[in-house]
């Protein structure tokens, strides 16, 4: 592929050349003319040439990475089973964010009728994914067989004003997964990945609690405490679907004991039982739960189960009061309780 440096001395090396009308073509990223005339041309139209090439050629914004297969990244595909599709999925693990979404799927894909999309797809919820339409979105999940059922998961989602609408959509009657977990432990949690993630990037970071409190008060605005009232999110979701075509999964009970979840998470699904206590054996070095399957041990990214911060007992306090009213309305919501502090 040529750089703007190459195709701006591909065209203005040549000062006969009349720069006037080009044509950008996608599929290749070339540049190529569609008039035959040859007239000089002056310094000023070279220059707005230019400009158009820089616009042209400028690099998309930058996006978190995405690691596709190579069917779809453009790299050499595998032919792939026979009598296998890819389908959109029948089950969206919808979020929370640090709710274990990822530890869900991991012991979900566990199931032989089960195939899970190995990346977050962020279709719903990113504008520029969705405007790629739905034959893009299929093309993203793995390939299955008709007995399986397709998963996919993206945390964005359950906060998304717009993912509810859309995912109804294109399915009315899909089932929908939503992992939470203690919403003030959800929050340290948000904080610890970020903070990490900065520090990674040789960015600045912030003490938690600076980000907890504006001003001697709450700082209700912080996207962390956001992101944890379940009530403010589940009233959008309730709008497009029946609660009872959304199954919530205790991510505290997921982290002490994998079975039981996924035990209804299978019921919810209409799988037949075949996850069992011996997929899991419990990692005292990590301090949780690990997979086995298929003759192997996996467990989660050593960015899962990161230790927390100290927070102030103070800030702590006044954030568990907070959230306390909004645990409440959503109790009532989805007709059960949970033991969040």
């Amino acid at each position: 592929m040529r750089t703007v440096t190459d195709v701006a001395q591909h065209f203005l090396g040549r000062p006969r050349a009349r720069l006037g009308r080009y044509t950008y073509c996608g599929t290749d990223g070339d540049v190529r003319r569609t008039d035959g005339d040859t007239s000089s041309s002056s310094s000023s139209s070279r220059k707005r040439l230019l400009s158009l090439l820089l616009l042209t050629y400028a690099a998309p914004p930058e996006l978190p990475p995405t690691h596709f297969d190579a069917s779809v990244s453009g790299g050499v595909s595998t032919s792939p089973p026979p009598g296998t599709s890819k389908r959109a999925p029948h089950g969206i693990i919808i979020g929370v964010r640090k709710g274990g979404t990822r530890a869900l799927l991991e012991m979900l894909d566990i199931h032989p009728e089960v195939a899970a999309a190995a990346t977050e797809v962020h279709f719903f919820d990113w504008d520029e994914n969705y405007a790629k339409g739905l034959e893009w979105y299929r093309e993203l999940m793995p390939y299955s067989y008709p007995h399986q059922i397709t998963v996919e998961k993206t945390p964005g989602y359950f906060t998304s004003a717009l993912a509810p609408g859309r995912i109804h959509a294109m399915n009315s009657s899909i089932k929908l997964l939503l992992i939470l977990r203690d919403p003030t432990e959800r929050v340290i949690s948000d904080y610890t990945q970020v903070y990490f993630n900065r520090l990674e990037n040789h960015k600045p970071v912030q003490a938690i609690e600076n980000l907890l409190v504006r001003n001697g008060a709450l700082n209700v605005r912080y996207k962390a405490i956001q992101r944890s009232l379940y009530d403010v999110h589940m009233r959008n979701w309730l709008l497009h679907f029946p609660l009872e075509q959304l199954h919530i999964v205790d991510g505290d009970a997921l982290i002490r004991n994998p079975l039981p979840e996924l035990q209804k998470v299978e019921r919810f699904l209409n799988l037949p039982p075949r996850i069992a206590s011996s997929n899991f054996y419990f990692n005292h070095t990590k301090g949780f739960y690990c997979i086995r399957s298929d003759g192997r041990e996996r467990c989660l990214h050593e960015s899962k189960g990161r230790p927390h911060p100290a927070v102030n007992v103070t800030v702590l306090q006044q954030l568990r009061s907070y959230l306390q009213e909004h645990n409440r309305t959503f109790f009532r919501m989805v007709k059960r309780t949970f033991d969040w502090q």
